[in-house]
């Protein structure tokens, strides 16, 4: 009896670590690798000014400062120029992650 529950305990031991060999290593694995790619692909476009990063925001602003002041209150009652920054900076990350070959 004892030698059939250890044969049953071995068979479940090695259905799991096969289990984590094959597919959570392997995704692990994986995704880890891609994570590497585009944060080394950042690194490189924001270091050669290719990335509109900060320096957006403050671009923004200066081009809504000629819009009057009772239309700015709702502007910013609305959060416009943060709206705008993002939508700008989702766009331009879009296109950057659509550009790499191993994920786009």
């Amino acid at each position: 009896m004892p030698a059939a529950l250890f044969g049953i305990l071995l068979s479940v031991l090695r259905t799991m670590l096969g289990f984590l060999l094959r597919s959570v290593l392997v995704k692990f694995v994986t995704f880890f690798a891609l994570f590497f790619i585009v944060k080394e692909f950042v690194n490189v476009l924001v270091s050669s000014n290719l990335y509109p990063g900060a320096t957006q925001a403050s671009s923004l602003a200066s081009a809504l400062s000629g819009i009057p002041s009772s239309v700015w209150y709702f502007l910013d009652l609305f959060s416009v120029s943060t709206g705008i920054s993002t939508v700008v900076s989702a766009y331009a990350t879009r296109f950057i992650i659509r550009r790499i070959p191993v994920i786009g």
